[in-house]
């Protein structure tokens, strides 16, 4: 096992680089961009960061130089052969390949395209425009990498010993955690904690902890390339990304009202009847799953990723039931900022009501609070998020009013035509 505490102290950009393949994202990225593939390479995408805690001062912490060499690293990965091997070898039950030739001749010849990075103040902007189909390639990487570069600014400086007890804290309160969730019956959960992870190496360790301690009840992860390197499933479907393009390129008010069933219908499609878990908060749960047409019951699952989770939970139940569908047989995931007292929580309310799977993040992969000097070390609240398509502005309105993003005419315009009520805000988790 790497000697996680020693890597850090010697670290070296060239034997260390933050992103180190492709597949260094998260496994719904590939399979939207398959879609995008597929429909859309046309449409201009624009996407940018948003750092939500702006007491983190990245600007201040982050050197533009290292972060530019982080990025510019990234324009010269391309997929190796193994990879490729392995990406076509992922499949529907050992059936119907997940990923065509096509794409997958696409990727193959693919590199990320060039970026604009600038100082704000306190804050870096950091934008990626151009088609759709390479900006949407950006996203986890970027968030990577600046999440990596923040904890190698507060570790600087740090001896061995410290780190090798930060280290050793920090990995015996993941192993704590396993511990209570091996306690919850048929407990199944999987790791989504690229995006703002501590570092690469780190959710590689958290990885491995799980696999040996929750064994079959640890579904895998949504990181490719630590799926691919520790032989475990790789998982995800879809994000707010689709409905928040489709929204925005459509042409009027009844084409936007359509927009998110379009996406499903799309997925439906593309996937053969699989991986049909929705995302339905992008403009609110509530109405999206009151106004859905009735094929739209028969998917597997609802994924809940903003608001109260009990709340959305049962907002699911009560429509399957009145769209008479049997809870027992769907599927719900919760995503939203989870930690073991949430999951537990949730867990104790629906098991035995309706089928569940967890998607473990920042609180997997990053949870060093209380451990670093001052508490900079707490993770923290970044994005990136669509901003235009065709260069519309893309908007999301989230169950929790406090995620909403997109100019101020363009939410209340969305909020009308998606029928959206009042909405309680809640404090943004990571």
């Amino acid at each position: 096992m790497t000697d996680i505490a020693t890597r850090v102290y010697n670290h070296n950009w060239k034997i260390d680089p933050i992103v180190r393949s492709v597949l260094d994202t998260d496994f719904y990225k590939l399979l939207m961009a398959q879609t995008i593939f597929r429909r859309h390479r046309h449409v201009q995408v624009a996407f940018g960061i948003l750092n939500r805690t702006r007491t983190v001062k990245l600007s201040r912490l982050i050197d533009a130089g290292e972060l530019k060499e982080q990025l510019d690293h990234i324009r010269t990965l391309g997929l190796s052969r193994g990879e490729s091997t392995w990406l076509r070898g992922n499949s529907f039950y050992g059936k119907r390949p997940m990923f065509a030739p096509e794409f997958i001749a696409w990727l193959e010849a693919f590199r990320f395209p060039p970026y604009t990075l600038q100082r704000r103040g306190e804050q870096y902007e950091l934008t990626f425009d151009g088609p759709w189909l390479e900006t949407t390639m950006w996203e986890i990487p970027a968030l990577a990498v600046l999440m990596e570069l923040h904890s190698r600014a507060v570790t600087k400086g740090l001896g061995k010993f410290e780190l090798q007890v930060l280290y050793a804290r920090a990995m015996t309160r993941v192993w704590e955690k396993i511990g209570r969730l091996k306690q919850l019956p048929g407990i199944s959960i999987a790791d989504f904690g690229t995006r703002r992870r501590h570092g690469f190496l780190w959710q590689d360790w958290c990885v491995q902890a799980m696999i040996e301690g929750l064994g079959p009840a640890f579904l895998g992860t949504s990181n490719c390339l630590i799926a691919m390197r520790r032989e475990v499933e790789a998982i995800g479907t879809n994000a707010h990304e689709l409905p928040m393009v489709y929204s925005a390129i459509a042409d009027n008010d009844r084409e936007l009202a359509e927009a998110p069933y379009r996406v499903l219908a799309d997925w439906q499609q593309d996937y053969d009847g699989n991986l049909r878990v929705m995302l339905p908060d992008t403009y609110g749960s509530r109405n999206f799953l009151e106004r859905a047409p009735d094929w739209v019951t028969n998917w597997t699952g609802i994924r809940i990723d903003s608001g109260d989770p009990i709340e959305g939970g049962e907002i699911a139940v009560a429509w399957w039931r009145r769209r008479h569908q049997d809870p027992r047989q769907k599927l719900l995931i919760f995503s939203d900022g989870l930690d073991v007292g949430a999951i537990e929580r949730i867990h104790n309310h629906f098991h035995g009501r309706v089928r569940i799977g967890y998607g473990w993040g920042t609180l997997l992969t990053n949870d060093f609070r209380g451990f670093g000097p001052e508490g900079r070390l707490d993770p923290f609240s970044i994005v990136c998020k669509v901003v235009s398509a065709n260069g519309r502005p893309a908007v999301k309105l989230s169950d929790n009013p406090m995620k909403a993003m997109g100019p101020p005419a363009d939410i209340v315009r969305y909020r009308r035509v998606f029928q959206v009520g009042e909405q309680v805000s809640l404090p943004v988790a990571v």
